[in-house]
């Protein structure tokens, strides 16, 4: 598919990639630049599209077991750190 310029650098998006991409009047649309030179076109979606992607835990996890996932990260890390 194809789009020309217009003087002012704008394009039209074809019908076809809008309906894809499921854009409408007014949405947002962001565009990526790749290492091999390719440009790619992608819908900005809202934050409040994310809501109910992830499931809420079952249970709540307490301060304590909070702090000792975090000692027990840190112990790993100095460990992994006094290898050298």
């Amino acid at each position: 598919m194809e789009s020309a310029l217009t003087v002012k650098g704008q394009a039209t998006i074809p019908k076809v990639v809008r309906e894809h991409l499921g854009l409408k009047p007014g949405d947002r649309v962001k565009f990526f630049f790749h290492p091999d030179g390719t440009v790619v076109l992608l819908p900005k979606i809202p934050v409040t599209a994310l809501k109910g992607m992830v499931r809420r835990p079952r249970r709540a996890v307490t301060v304590e077991k909070m702090r000792q996932a975090v000692a027990n990260g840190a112990a790993g890390l100095r460990r992994l750190t006094s290898r050298r």
